[in-house]
């Protein structure tokens, strides 16, 4: 090689490295590291496969017992829609979305226990679910813990942009709580 040729050597394998006295000390590490990053950024596009047909199977039959029961929460039949949503989720178990929906049919059949449950799972598969720190905390509220809905409401305040409908409801409901009022726990739903 003839001085500068080395960097016109691209089509070389990536194991050659020229001789240092070729070119000026630090160079033959630069074009290491530049090939090393090249293949590290190859490796996990060749690990994300395509989906197998088991996969896609299981996410259509998640996805239509999440419409399904989406249909029965509009219908008030919590019973119906946690029975689809529990075979949603056995169908797409990392749906945080799936979830969160539990979470909110459990609360809204008196099941706070579970509701705790789902919605926790939904807010560890992810911690910035809008829809779960809003549903949480308006459990939260029901068993008469605002200051624990208020942590929600805090991480909504962290997590939403300018205009958040999440945020917003909760803010309002947890305005609106006052455990002294007369019956005001149970004409609310939270």
């Amino acid at each position: 090689m003839q001085g500068g040729d080395w960097e016109s050597q691209s089509d070389l394998p990536a194991y050659h490295l020229p001789a240092p006295s070729q070119k000026p000390e630090g160079i033959e590490m630069t074009t290491f590291f530049r090939r090393l990053l090249l293949t590290a950024l190859a490796v996990p596009a060749l690990a994300l496969a395509a989906p197998t047909e088991t996969e896609i199977r299981a996410i259509a039959a998640a996805n239509t017992d999440y419409q399904y029961a989406k249909q029965a929460i509009q219908k008030e039949d919590w019973k119906s829609a946690i029975k689809a949503l529990d075979s949603a989720a056995r169908n797409d178990p990392n749906s945080a979305d799936i979830e969160n929906l539990l979470g909110y049919a459990y609360r809204r059949n008196g099941d706070l226990d579970d509701a705790f449950k789902h919605y926790q799972r939904a807010l560890t598969l992810n911690p910035r679910h809008l829809g779960a720190h809003e549903y949480v905390g308006r459990a939260y509220l029901m068993a008469g813990q605002p200051d624990k809905a208020k942590e929600h409401l805090a991480a909504l305040e962290q997590y939403c942009q300018a205009s958040c409908p999440e945020r917003e409801s909760l803010k309002k409901a947890i305005a609106e709580w006052d455990p002294w009022k007369s019956g005001a726990r149970a004409g609310r739903s939270y």
